[in-house]
């Protein structure tokens, strides 16, 4: 993956409304939802919804679909395993990476103040 193409799809998702929508779309699964109904689950209005489903698509991170008057989007799974293993390649010098659990303890440290 091209560092620029990482940059666009970061900075799409570098948006609380965004990383939201996206993330509920990964839980949907391939078949996605329909626009209405991530509005309605994310209490999003439709104008504003459009503008940032508009913005994850043009990084690539979501598609769409019409089904009769309906749009439906899902997570392009393909472009997000990009992106993961571009953010992951050469993790760890090589080595073992930490457990989950004692990753998400490091980062919740840090974030309180604890760890220097």
């Amino acid at each position: 993956m091209e560092t620029r193409l990482a940059v666009d799809m970061l900075a799409a998702l570098a948006q609380n409304t965004r990383l939201k929508v996206f993330r509920l779309l990964v839980t949907a699964g391939p078949a996605g939802l329909a626009a209405g109904e991530v509005g309605a689950q994310l209490g999003i209005p439709a104008n504003t919804l459009s503008f940032h489903l508009k913005t994850l698509s043009q990084a690539g991170l979501v598609v769409s679909r019409q089904e009769g008057r309906f749009i439906f989007y899902a997570s392009n799974y393909p472009a997000m395993d990009d992106l993961i293993a571009f953010l992951t390649d050469n993790c760890c010098s090589g080595g073992q990476c930490l457990p989950k659990a004692d990753a998400v303890s490091t980062v919740t440290k840090r974030r309180a103040g604890s760890l220097a």
